[in-house]
């Protein structure tokens, strides 16, 4: 089967991108090295190609019921121009998929599922539909988002005539763009999210536009020591930061309270797999910093005086921190910040200190 590709992906092969495959898409893994990417981030400015998320349009007079049975959060609670971090949830209130929900208009959302979620995400929809009044469309075909992250992301956007909307709130710009087929007008999208946990913004424009916006970012980025940046330093960043992956973290095993994401439970709608979560989960979503050099790996032990409390899910080095870290499940009880572990790493038990999954500031 050949693999998928954004409107970018020849702009990824001039920059010289490491192209790899990733979840059925040709992705950049990286352009120069992923330790420059992290830090171009995390002290400059850093964009990114995320066209390979999905993008749902969910529209009708009974949208906003329909999204309240839909998720754990009060979706009908948004007002328009803002958005919120949520996650679909199957019968047994285990995540499927975590997304991000935008309120367009009064009876008009926009949803952004993961790239390997996409068709399972619309099918879910579709099944749940049910008697709704509600119109559900995958339009990812026709949409790219460019993601622009870093403490001076503001400064960039600024020279590109644009402004930060704050956060998880979204600004509509007009402009030379073609039609967006999420707003059915020459308009682009600057919405206050990102997966690096810096201050930042995603561009969210029409996949005719995208070659153009994304030369005019190479551009003015440029002179703010900014780098583009792939798939590698995307995650070293997200991981640092304390942020899930799906399929990675979470796998229709785990719920929001075991992830540590309660805050995104708020919803007293008679939502799926409301029956099935609790407070009181066994397991508990942590981070973990390791000493010396060994990089844990998904499937490597927790252990907490030789007794197995956990498992990693999520490893590598943090450039900032300049140590191994770890994301990982470990039971609840057992999950105090600060307390001294050992993580098996390739036969060998390396010291960590465990805290809450954010391991920067």
């Amino acid at each position: 089967m050949v693999n998928k590709r954004t409107p970018l992906y020849e702009e990824h092969v001039k920059l010289n991108g490491k192209i790899i495959d990733f979840h059925g898409w040709d992705m950049p893994l990286q352009y120069t090295k992923i330790l420059e990417e992290h830090m171009a981030v995390r002290k400059n400015v850093g964009i990114f190609d995320v066209s390979h998320m999905g993008d749902i349009i969910v529209e009708g007079k009974d949208s906003r019921d329909f999204l309240d049975s839909m998720f754990p959060t009060r979706i009908s609670d948004l007002a328009p121009g803002e958005a919120t971090y949520t996650a679909f949830l199957n019968e047994d209130g285990k995540i499927i998929d975590d997304t991000i929900v935008y309120r367009l208009e009064k009876d008009k959302y926009f949803l952004v599922p993961n790239a390997s979620m996409i068709d399972i995400i619309y099918n879910w929809m579709l099944k749940n539909k049910k008697d709704y009044s509600v119109n559900i469309n995958n339009i990812s075909s026709d949409i790219a988002c460019i993601a622009v992250q870093g403490p001076r992301s503001i400064e960039v956007i600024k020279e590109m005539g644009l402004e930060f909307p704050g956060n998880f709130k979204f600004k509509v710009f007009n402009g030379k763009y073609s039609n967006n087929k999420i707003t059915g007008r020459n308009e682009l999208i600057v919405s206050g999210t990102g997966y690096t946990g810096e201050t930042g913004v995603e561009l969210i424009i029409s996949a005719n536009d995208a070659i153009n916006v994304w030369k005019k970012l190479i551009e003015v980025t440029g002179k703010y020591s900014g780098l583009p940046c792939g798939l590698g330093s995307r995650d070293t960043l997200r991981m640092e930061k304390g942020m899930l992956l799906s399929g990675v973290d979470f796998n229709y095993d785990r719920d929001p309270y075991e992830c540590s994401i309660s805050f995104i439970v708020n919803n007293d709608s008679n939502f799926i797999g409301k029956d099935h979560i609790s407070s009181n989960s066994k397991y508990i979503f942590r981070g973990f910093k390791l000493n010396g050099k060994s990089i844990p790996r998904a499937g490597s032990e927790i252990l907490l005086n030789d007794r197995k409390i956990g498992v990693v899910t999520s490893g590598t080095i943090s450039p900032v921190l300049d140590a191994p870290i770890a994301l990982g499940f470990v039971n609840r009880e057992d999950s105090k910040s600060g307390t001294h572990v050992s993580i098996s790493v390739r036969g060998l038990l390396i010291d960590a200190t465990m805290g809450r999954p954010k391991l920067l500031p």
